[in-house]
């Protein structure tokens, strides 16, 4: 396989994961973990520096769960 190959079929795996969480569809790897989107309400905060409230928007982040597998390999170290 060609870097270039390659670089293609891991660029095409990461889009395909990107449209996944984009559509809010779950993705899991066995033995690796799991990907999902969870949704954060807006709420106030403070500015730290001057204690002002700020508006903080709602949003949508990527969450990443570990597999079993993986954590126990990492454990067992």
């Amino acid at each position: 396989l060609t870097r270039k190959a390659a670089e293609q079929a891991v660029n095409g795996v990461f889009r395909a994961m990107e449209d996944a969480l984009v559509r809010g569809d779950r993705i899991e790897i066995r033995g690796f973990g799991s990907f999902k989107t969870k949704h954060y309400d807006a709420y106030v905060g403070r500015n730290p520096k001057t204690g002002d409230p700020i508006e903080v928007p709602g949003k949508v982040l990527p969450v990443f769960k570990v597999g079993r597998t993986l954590r126990e390999r990492l454990s067992d170290d």
